[in-house]
């Protein structure tokens, strides 16, 4: 019992410290008008940004996946799971990314939190391995240095400079830099080109996790690479699949020996079971849309949503920084005042998530505005002018 009265305080602690999260269930599928435990709701919180985990062509496919190899996939992937649509899956990404990356080839994973840790535990397990880790990287990736148990810099947000210097001085036979390419909490873009330029300089990898670009960025979906014209063999691509894609999932492509090492060493790899391959059945027709004519105009649409929605806002104290991607924050600094601003969008039937530390530094406490290509102009109008009232009462 004094071990449950611990956790009662530890709890009560975070309570007190505005920190308590809670669930709410979900009845209706991922678009952005729900019915939230009975209540219907104008949601601007999922991170689907084309709006196709509902589109009807993704749902077909996924039903005749299921129809055609069942509800799970069994095993890991190195022992019986891997199915013929994980592995026409990994082809079709592997060719995708292709333009950017030498020798292509791509390997599949359950979450992009897995696969971030797969692509640092794998490359850096080497001794005498460093990571160089962005000041605002995603928790997957600081987990993922953590257990490559490499030697571990970190250098400031978009820090340049400050990365040259540190891998100028490094003596490490095998150097790793790591980013996002979108940070998801304040949906600015890393500068990818003068990172890679730098690795390419000091024989380094780069790996980056577009989690937030795949299928937002660039002309054909092909995500942080193609938007900013990259291509080496030094890149090592991370991008997830239950985002802009509407399912579920991630992958890692790069040069077919290091897709090859990450099969043979990455533990998060070796030691799961492999995700059903209905999911992946379903996926090839995710990469048809973002590929095609459709996926351009959503690509468009969700760019004009973008525009609308930062044009209509008229914040005095709290701040709205510059993003072009979908993810759209508003920091206001207090946990209790994001949790009460959230609250008061909440009453007027808008889902906006209060994101508060130690997902974001202390005092910067935010809510996160996620934009779909499922929304209207009239729905991001309606969001605006309710964040101008809110801010002011």
């Amino acid at each position: 019992m004094d071990m449950i009265a611990n956790i009662d305080r530890l709890l009560l602690e975070l309570d007190e410290r505005s920190l308590t999260r809670r669930r709410r269930a979900v009845d209706t599928p991922c678009a952005p008008r729900l019915e939230v435990e009975g209540r219907p709701l104008l949601a601007f919180c999922s991170n689907d940004y084309l709006g196709l985990a509902s589109h009807p062509a993704v749902v077909a496919a996924l039903r005749e996946g299921a129809a055609l190899y069942g509800a799970g996939s069994g095993a890991s992937h190195l022992i019986s799971g891997h199915g013929r649509a994980h592995t026409q899956l990994e082809d079709r990404l592997a060719e995708f990314e292709s333009p950017h990356l030498d020798n292509a080839r791509a390997i599949t994973f359950s979450t992009g939190y897995m696969a971030n840790l797969a692509i640092l535990t794998a490359l850096g397990a080497d001794a005498g391995a460093e990571i160089f880790s962005e000041q605002l990287n995603h928790a997957s990736l600081i987990d993922g240095a953590r257990l490559a148990r490499a030697q571990v810099k970190v250098y400031p947000h978009a820090g340049v400079a400050e990365l040259a210097a540190l891998l100028a001085a490094s003596t490490a036979p095998t150097k790793i830099v790591v980013t996002d390419s979108v940070f998801s909490m304040d949906g600015d873009l890393a500068p990818l080109p003068a990172l890679l330029a730098l690795c390419e300089r000091h024989n380094a990898w780069l790996v980056v996790d577009d989690a937030h670009g795949f299928g937002t960025l660039g002309a054909n979906g092909r995500g942080a690479l193609e938007h900013f014209d990259l291509r080496s063999p030094n890149l090592v691509y991370m991008g997830t699949l239950g985002k802009a894609a509407g399912v579920a999932g991630a992958f890692v492509a790069a040069h077919a020996s290091v897709i090859e090492l990450m099969i043979q060493r990455a533990r998060p790899y070796i030691y799961t079971t492999a995700a059903p391959p209905a999911l992946a059945h379903a996926l090839l027709t995710s990469l048809d849309i973002i590929s095609g004519a459709e996926g351009a105009a959503r690509r468009a649409h969700l760019a004009s949503l973008v525009g609308r929605f930062r044009a209509g806002l008229r914040l005095e104290r709290w701040q709205h920084p510059p993003s072009s991607t979908a993810i759209q924050p508003i920091i206001i600094g207090a946990n209790d005042e994001a949790l009460r601003a959230g609250a008061g969008l909440y009453g007027q039937g808008l889902w906006v998530p209060a994101i508060r530390p130690p997902t974001v530094p202390a005092d910067t406490a935010r809510l996160r505005v996620t934009l779909s290509a499922a929304h209207t102009h009239e729905d991001v109008a309606q969001l605006a002018a309710a964040l101008n009232q809110l801010e002011r009462t």
